[in-house]
């Protein structure tokens, strides 16, 4: 019973932080622009986990990995942090908050649709149709509930956030058949992801040094959204009798977004968003069980 509370305060912390992830994104990016944002973020998220695999003395563990190894890690690290925030930061750039993050959370969906050819999985009917009622919130959320016209709040934006979630769910499945341990295998694809992601800085945009405001963003979104936070969430899982105890917690999570960016973004929360938010949900929540096979 006292390992389920904790995995309980596990889950609530990462869900609170994840909560927050969006209003970081969209007020950080008024000082930096995305690539800037994602070297500097990323930076922070490589000294962080060093520290964690240092403090567990698993440092050694890096010499242990074979070329292939680290192959796969590069690769990783080329999915995620590079290619998944690249594509997710630019499309925080270019719609709403509550837009960018209600259509990212569709990953719960297309990882169902990429276990078809990746892990053989097949969809069901009820899958199928949990898939459609998802994306019809996408629909919903991208046209802003004007069926009339049917054209899109930002094309571009609309049609990177869906991408992000595509990215997103090939990391998670590549990376589940990565049977390395789960801090040093984080540590090592996020310190690929930096060489990526610094040599498109240098090409696309510039290194500077950004200012106070710029470097709390930076050390917010290094910690909480791509550091740390995920190894909370993991304990949580570990800790938790099954998966689904606290798995469910994390569909509060975009809700409770919806409300830091009324908040702190000062963005009026469009009834499209919520409406669309919640068709999405409902089509993950359908698909839950096939969904815990995977995760």
């Amino acid at each position: 019973m006292k390992n389920q509370n904790r995995a309980y305060l596990f889950a609530i912390i990462a869900v609170l932080f994840w909560s927050t992830v969006a209003s970081a994104f969209k007020i950080s990016l008024r000082y930096l622009d995305f690539l800037q944002l994602q070297f500097y973020a990323t930076l922070v998220s490589v000294v962080i986990l060093f520290v964690i695999v240092s403090f567990q003395d698993k440092l050694c563990l890096l010499k242990e990995y074979t070329f292939k190894d680290y192959f796969h890690s590069a690769v990783l690290g080329f999915l995620n942090p590079f290619l998944y925030y690249l594509v997710l930061l630019k499309a925080y750039s270019l719609l709403l908050a509550q837009e960018a993050q209600c259509l990212n959370y569709i990953w719960g969906i297309t990882l169902v649709i990429l276990s078809v050819p990746l892990l053989k999985q097949k969809i069901s009917a009820k899958a199928l149709g949990a898939i459609l009622l998802s994306f019809f919130g996408v629909l919903i959320i991208a046209t802003r509930g004007d069926f009339s016209t049917f054209s899109f709040s930002n094309p571009l934006g609309v049609c990177l956030a869906v991408g992000s979630s595509v990215i997103w769910s090939l990391y998670w499945i590549y990376n589940m058949k990565d049977k390395r341990d789960t801090e040093t295998k984080l540590f090592l694809n996020f310190f690929f992801g930096l060489i990526f992601i610094t040599i498109a800085n240098i090409l696309f945009s510039k290194i500077i040094f950004p200012d106070f405001k710029g470097i709390i963003g930076i050390i917010y979104i290094g910690l909480f959204e791509m550091g740390i936070t995920f190894i909370i969430w993991l304990k949580a899982l570990s800790l938790s009798k099954t998966t689904a105890k606290v798995s469910n917690l994390i569909f509060l999570a975009p809700f409770l977004s919806l409300f830091i960016i009324s908040k702190i973004v000062k963005e009026r929360i469009l009834l499209s968003s919520i409406i669309g938010l919640f068709f999405i949900i409902s089509g993950i929540i359908i698909q839950n069980f096939k969904l815990k096979k995977l995760l």
